[in-house]
């Protein structure tokens, strides 16, 4: 993991200021003389800038993203816990963490933050952009911004503006961190519970009926009360998250993907979309429950030079996490065609 700190302060939106502000990333492969080999992955909403970690079987030799012939750039979004400056770092007008206290962030800042970063670090053009889910979100409001410094853009489960649904899911995720009564205790993991409980109730909308329904299925023998392998799925992946994330920087991020929309003083979505000139792929994933099918139908069509495709997944929304082999197929000839 490398780090890159910011020489100026940064203004957010809301009228904050963060000084320092430091970006966590990861490259992989090397920038050809040309400058014409980037892809620049967005990460999703709890993962971080360790590509090959969060999204298995994609950098890797003769797959998606082949470091013999990308140059590939994550970051790590501020407001998270994976190395960038969020709710853990130093507050330098306090001199101890910001803890409830880091800035709100909007979705545009953080692509001010990418665009200004990937400029810092010497990267020009980008062919191609990719974001799933919150990450579609980076990259639609990247693309929007600065739409002739991408040639391709992939867009995977995600979509032009948080709807009502998509922020009731997280409100719903909100309430349960603040029920928890440790939640604003000046700590790291003030408000453990309320996170866990939070994850699971995110998971019900990551993953669906279908999918719970054939992995946590009980086993033989069958008992009248038995211990539920759902219910200790629920409660492993809300213990699970506790342990590598925290309260405060779940709750910085959900904020943000709340004021996500590319057409807010842009004319409305559609203008906005319509003034990306990147040819895009717009890949939907058969049971999402988050971002439907009909929904990324509907962005495609929306997007100039773009078309659609999809994903055959009973795993919901992250299909786009396991269903690797169905997206090389679909990405491969999409990043390697002529312009």
């Amino acid at each position: 993991m490398n780090v890159y700190r910011f020489t100026e302060p940064f203004h957010t939106e809301c009228g904050a200021v963060i000084e320092p502000l430091e970006i966590a990333y990861h490259t992989f492969g090397t920038l050809n003389a040309e400058g014409d080999n980037v892809v620049w992955v967005c990460h999703a909403l709890t993962a971080n800038s360790d590509v090959a970690d969060w999204w298995p079987g994609t950098v890797e030799e003769g797959i998606l993203l082949e470091p013999a012939r990308w140059f590939v750039v994550c970051a790590n979004i501020p407001g998270s816990c994976y190395g960038s400056t969020g709710p853990l770092s130093v507050n330098p007008a306090t001199g101890r963490p910001y803890y409830g206290d880091f800035p709100p962030l909007t979705m545009r800042d953080i692509a001010r933050v990418l665009h200004q970063f990937a400029t810092a670090i010497g990267v020009g053009r980008i062919n191609t952009l990719v974001g799933s889910s919150v990450g579609g979100f980076q990259a639609l409001e990247w693309a929007a911004a600065h739409p002739e410094r991408f040639d391709r853009l992939v867009l995977i489960a995600t979509a032009a503006w948080a709807t009502p649904w998509a922020i009731a899911l997280d409100e719903t995720q909100r309430m349960a961190i603040r029920s928890d009564q440790s939640y604003g205790e000046p700590r790291e993991d003030a408000g453990a519970a309320g996170l866990a409980a939070a994850r699971a109730i995110g998971l019900l909308s990551y993953r669906g009926g279908p999918a719970y329904n054939r992995t946590q299925r009980d086993l033989p023998p069958l008992e009248p009360f038995p211990a539920h392998r759902a219910c200790s799925y629920q409660q492993h992946q809300g213990e699970k998250l506790v342990r590598r994330f925290n309260a405060y920087s779940y709750m910085s991020i959900l904020n943000a993907f709340d004021t996500h929309n590319i057409g807010r003083q842009r004319g409305g979505i559609p203008a906005a979309l319509s003034a990306i000139t990147a040819r895009a792929i717009v890949i939907g994933i058969t049971t999402d429950l988050i971002f439907p099918p009909a929904e990324m139908r509907a962005l495609a069509e929306a997007l100039p030079r773009a078309e659609y495709v999809e994903i055959d997944s009973d795993m919901g929304h992250d299909g786009f996490l396991v269903e690797n082999a169905q997206l090389t197929t679909m990405l491969v000839p999409f990043m390697n065609s002529p312009l």
